[in-house]
C-alpha cells in the first residue's frame, strides 16, 4: 500500500516537475508572487486564516471553480481530514476526522454541521446542495458548537455564497459539455437596484449520464439530472447597515443508484442467461418489485428549498447586532434495489420530508482595544419522518436463507437461477424444514401463500425545539499573546414518533417466528395449518397475527407510538494564540463537544405490540489541538499544520437490525492525528499547493474494540500545481491534481465475520470481510486557455484520467441477508468549457 501511494505521488509529481522545467529560465527570473490573503468568519469576525486558532481550510469561490470543484464529495479530496461519501445527493455522509454524520432518521443528529450563509442545512438528507457562485468555503476542525451550534460535534462547513452587491452590474456564465452525456449550464446575473440596493440571479442545470451500464435496458445507474437556483436582495442603506434575502431552490433527479452484488453475476431474470461480470464497474441489471409502493421505479425524485433573511446594525462604534432568520424543507423519495442482483429479491425506499424555522441573535463587542466578543441567543425547531417501505418476493428470500439462490446446498456460485424455479426451490425448502414436525403436507399449499410482493414500512418521526445561549471573548494580553473562551448552553425538547405496518400476511414472517421458538410447540399444529389454508391472505388479526418478515407491525398495523425526551447540556472551547513573529503564529486549544442524546426506536418485538424506545445517552468528546501557523517569504509559501487528540464517551454509533438501521453506544473511542497543509508561488509562472492528513480513528472497547471508524482512512493527501505559459494573444493555464486515500473501511464492525453471525442480528451470517476500499489516487487535469484583454476563455478537464477503478460504499442494506451491495465511484471523464463574463 505504501509503496502503491509513493509510486503515485512521485508520477504525480513528476508531472509537475516536468512542466516546471519545460517552462525553464522563464519561471526562475520571473517577478515573485504573492498569495491572495483569503478573510475568513470562522469566529464569527473577519479575521485572516493565520489568525484562527484552530485547524482551518478556506478555499475562494473562483479557486473551486478552477479546480472544477461542483459538489462537496470533490471539495473534500483537498481538504486534510474530510471526506465526503455520495451515494446519492439524497444520502451522502460528512466525515470530519474520521467521524461520520450521515443517518436519514428523523431522529438522528448530525456531528458535522452544514451551514449556508450561517444557517444549519444539518440534516443529511437535505443538506448535499451544488457549490456554485460561492465567495468561499470554509471547513472548520474540531468542535465547534460554541462558535456554530449545537450540531458541530467535530467541526463545521460554511458555504459563503455570493450576495446582492449594491450599485453594481455584474454577470457570467460557463457551458461545459463531456462524455456520459455530460452538459452543465451556469451563470449569475448582479444588478443594482437604485444606489443602495441589489438583486442578484444564479443558477446551475446539470445533467451527467450513468456509468454503470444497465444491462435489462433502460437508463444507466448514477445518471443525475440537477436544477440549482438562488435568488439574493440586498439593502445597505449606510455602511453602519445591511440587511439581505437570500432563497435557495434545488431540485435533483437521479436514476437508480448502482447497489451491485459481486457474488452472483448480472443475468436475465427469466432465463437466468449472464449478461456481464462481476464488478462493482462492469454493467449491472437490476429488478425491482412488482408495483412497487403504487409503482415507484429505480432513482431519486428530490426538493430542497429554504429563505434566509440576515440583518447587521452597527449600532455603534463597538457593538454590532446580528440577526439571522431562516426557514427551509426538503422532500426526498429514492427507491433502489437493496439486494444487488438480478432478482426482485428486496426493493427499498427511504421518503423524506423535513421543516425548520430558525432564528439567532448575536451582540457582538469590538472597540478596537484588547477585547472582542459577542453574546447570543438561538431558537431552533424542526419536523420530520423518514419513510421506509421494504418490499420482499418471500420465495426468493427464502431460497437466499437456505443458501439456494443459486441452487447449490454448498457454496456461492457465480449464477442465480431463473425467476420460474424458485417456487420449486421453495417447496423444497420447506419439505425438509417441515417433515421433522411431521407437516410435510403443508410444503406445497405454504409455498402458494408465499407473497411474492410483501411490502413492510416503519416510519419514524421527531419534532423537535432547541432553545441555547452563547457567549465568547477573545483578550489580547499583550500584542502578540492573546486567549479566547466560549460557551454555550443548549436545551431540547424532543417529541420521537415510531410506527410499522404489513401491507399483507406474511407466511416466511410466521416460519421464521415458528423456527425461533417465539411460538408455544402446542400451537404449532395450528399455526401451520392457517397457513396451508387457501384463505390464509385474509385471515383476520385477531385468528392468525399479522407477522412481519424484519420488523413487527405496531398496534392496529401502523399506530404511531410516541417518546417524550428532554436533554441539555454545555460545551466550551478555550483557545491560546502567540505570535512568534509578524507572519509566525502557535496556538493550542481544548475544546468540549457534544452530541444530544438520541432516542433509538425500532419495532415491536411481536406483532401488534407498542414500539420500543431506547435512550441512548448523549456523545461527548474532549479534543485537544496544537498547531502552527506561517506565511513566509514574502507571503509566497503559507504553510499550516496541526495535531490534535479526541476522546469519546458514549460513542453513538449504527447497527443494522434486519433490514433497519438504529442508534446505539458503543462506549468508549479515541482518535489523534496530524493535518498539514500548504500553498506555494514559486514563482509568477507557477503555484503549487498540497494537504495531508494521518489520522488514528479507533474504538476501545465494546464488541468493536480495536475497529477502525467507518469511512476513516489513516493517510490522506492531495497534490496540485497551477502552471500558466504566456502564449501569442493570451496564456495557457495547465492544472494537474492529484488526490490519494489510504484503505478504509465501511462500516464500525469492519465487516468482521464474528461481528454479522446470526446470532448477532443477521438474516444470514456475512463469512467474507470484503466490504472495504484500498488504497487509490486519482489523477485529475485541467487546462485552460484565456485571451488577453477579453471576457472570455475555454478549457478542457479530464477527471480520474488514469480510469481508476474504485468503490465508494459497500454492505448496505442488502448486507442484512447475506447479500452486501458494492457502489462504484465515477470512472474518467474529460469534457470542455466556455466561460464568459461580463
Amino acid at each position: 500500500m505504501a509503496s502503491e501511494f509513493k509510486t503515485r505521488l512521485m508520477a504525480a509529481a513528476a508531472l509537475t516537475g516536468v512542466m516546471a522545467a519545460a517552462h525553464g529560465a522563464q519561471a526562475q527570473s520571473a517577478e515573485p508572487a504573492t498569495l491572495d490573503e483569503i478573510i475568513v468568519t470562522a469566529q464569527l469576525r473577519a479575521q485572516k486564516t493565520i489568525e484562527v486558532p484552530f485547524a482551518l481550510t478556506a478555499y475562494s469561490g473562483q479557486f473551486l471553480e478552477d479546480l472544477g470543484i461542483q459538489e462537496f464529495e470533490q471539495l473534500s479530496a483537498f481538504v486534510p481530514g474530510f471526506l465526503v461519501q455520495n451515494q446519492s445527493p439524497n444520502n451522502p455522509g460528512f466525515v470530519m476526522r474520521g467521524i461520520t454524520s450521515d443517518s436519514g432518521a428523523a431522529t438522528a443528529e448530525p456531528r458535522v454541521s452544514v451551514f449556508q450563509d450561517g444557517v444549519s442545512i444539518s440534516k443529511s438528507r437535505g443538506s448535499y446542495v451544488e457549490l456554485f457562485d460561492l465567495e468561499r468555503v470554509e471547513i472548520a476542525k474540531g468542535p465547534q458548537s460554541t462558535l456554530y451550534g449545537r450540531g458541530a460535534l467535530i467541526g463545521a462547513v460554511n458555504l459563503v455564497q455570493n450576495r446582492a452587491q449594491p450599485g453594481e452590474t455584474e454577470a457570467y456564465a460557463n457551458i461545459e459539455a463531456g462524455n456520459e452525456d455530460y452538459r452543465m449550464v451556469e451563470g449569475a446575473l448582479n444588478l443594482p437596484v437604485g444606489e443602495t440596493g441589489g438583486l442578484r440571479l444564479a443558477t446551475r442545470l446539470k445533467t451527467r449520464g450513468g456509468s454503470v451500464e444497465n444491462l435489462l435496458g433502460g437508463e444507466d445507474y448514477n445518471a443525475i439530472e440537477t436544477k440549482a437556483v438562488r435568488l439574493s436582495g440586498a439593502w445597505a442603506p449606510s455602511d453602519a447597515m445591511r440587511f439581505d434575502v437570500i432563497g435557495n431552490y434545488q431540485n435533483d433527479h437521479a436514476s437508480g443508484t448502482s447497489f451491485k452484488s459481486i457474488a452472483y453475476e448480472p443475468a436475465d431474470p427469466n432465463t437466468g442467461a449472464v449478461l456481464g461480470g462481476k464488478e462493482p464497474w462492469e454493467g449491472a441489471a437490476l429488478t425491482p418489485g412488482g408495483d412497487f409502493d403504487g409503482g415507484k421505479t429505480l432513482g431519486l425524485s428530490r426538493e430542497v428549498w429554504g429563505v434566509t433573511g440576515l440583518a447587521r446594525i452597527n449600532l455603534n462604534s463597538a457593538w454590532t447586532l446580528n440577526s439571522t432568520t431562516a426557514y427551509r424543507e426538503f422532500d426526498n423519495y429514492e427507491t433502489f434495489d437493496a439486494d444487488g442482483v438480478s432478482l426482485p429479491i428486496l426493493t427499498a425506499a427511504e421518503e423524506t420530508h423535513g421543516e425548520q424555522w430558525s432564528q439567532d441573535l448575536r451582540l457582538g463587542f469590538d472597540n478596537g482595544g484588547r477585547l472582542t466578543g459577542f453574546v447570543g441567543a438561538g431558537w431552533f425547531h424542526e419536523e420530520g419522518y423518514q419513510r421506509a417501505p421494504a418490499q420482499f418476493d418471500e420465495r426468493l428470500v427464502l431460497a437466499q436463507l437456505a443458501g439456494l439462490l443459486d441452487g447449490s446446498p454448498t457454496a456461492v456460485g457465480d449464477n442465480t437461477l431463473p425467476l420460474s424455479v424458485y417456487p420449486t426451490v421453495a417447496r423444497n425448502v420447506l419439505t425438509s424444514m417441515l417433515t421433522p414436525l411431521g407437516a410435510g403436507a403443508y410444503a406445497a399449499p405454504i409455498t402458494a401463500n408465499l407473497d411474492s410482493n410483501h411490502i413492510e414500512t416503519s416510519t419514524n418521526s421527531s419534532e423537535l425545539t432547541s432553545y441555547d445561549v452563547f457567549a465568547d471573548a477573545t483578550y489580547a494580553f499583550t500584542d502578540k499573546f492573546e486567549m479566547s473562551a466560549g460557551v454555550r448552553y443548549t436545551r431540547d425538547d424532543k417529541t420521537t414518533g415510531y410506527a410499522s405496518s404489513v401491507d399483507s400476511r406474511s407466511a416466511l414472517g410466521a416460519l421464521l417466528a415458528i423456527q425461533a421458538g417465539a411460538i408455544p410447540a402446542a400451537q404449532v399444529p395450528a399455526f401451520l395449518a392457517a397457513m396451508a389454508n387457501p384463505a390464509f391472505a385474509n385471515l383476520p388479526a385477531s385468528v392468525f397475527p399479522l407477522f412481519g418478515l424484519t420488523s413487527q407491525p405496531t398496534a392496529n398495523n401502523g399506530d404511531f407510538s410516541y417518546y417524550d425526551s428532554e436533554d441539555d447540556g454545555v460545551t466550551w472551547r478555550v483557545t491560546a494564540r502567540y505570535e512568534l513573529t509578524d507572519d509566525t503564529n502557535v496556538y493550542a486549544n481544548y475544546a468540549r463537544g457534544r452530541r444530544p442524546e438520541v432516542i433509538s426506536a425500532s419495532g415491536p418485538s411481536a406483532p401488534g405490540g407498542a414500539a420500543r424506545f431506547s435512550p441512548v445517552d448523549a456523545e461527548t468528546v474532549d479534543s485537544y489541538e496544537i498547531g502552527a501557523k506561517s506565511a513566509l517569504l514574502d507571503g509566497r509559501l503559507r504553510v499550516d499544520g496541526a495535531v490534535f487528540m479526541y476522546n469519546y464517551e458514549n460513542f453513538q454509533t449504527t447497527i443494522q437490525q434486519g433490514t433497519q438501521f438504529i442508534t446505539t453506544n458503543a462506549g468508549e473511542a479515541k482518535s489523534y492525528g496530524f493535518e498539514g497543509q500548504a500553498n506555494f508561488a514559486v514563482a509568477s509562472m507557477l503555484d503549487l499547493f498540497a494537504t495531508y492528513a494521518y489520522n488514528h480513528s479507533r474504538f476501545e472497547n465494546g464488541i468493536y474494540d480495536g475497529n477502525k471508524f467507518r469511512l476513516s482512512p489513516d493517510n490522506a493527501a492531495s497534490i496540485g500545481a497551477t502552471w500558466r505559459l504566456p502564449v501569442t494573444g493570451g496564456e495557457i493555464e495547465v492544472q494537474p491534481t492529484y488526490t490519494w486515500q489510504s484503505k478504509v473501511f465501511f462500516e464500525d464492525d469492519n465487516d468482521r465475520p464474528d461481528l454479522q453471525t446470526v446470532a448477532s442480528g443477521a438474516f444470514v451470517a456475512d463469512l467474507i470481510q470484503d466490504e472495504y476500499q484500498d488504497a487509490y489516487g486519482l489523477l485529475n487535469l485541467r487546462i485552460r486557455y484565456t485571451p488577453d484583454s477579453t471576457n472570455w476563455g475555454v478549457e478542457a478537464f479530464g477527471e480520474n484520467i488514469l480510469d481508476e477503478e474504485y468503490i465508494k460504499d459497500a454492505g448496505n442494506t442488502g448486507d442484512a441477508l447475506g447479500m452486501p451491495t458494492f457502489i462504484a465511484g465515477r470512472p474518467a471523464a474529460y469534457g470542455l468549457v466556455f466561460k464568459l463574463k461580463l
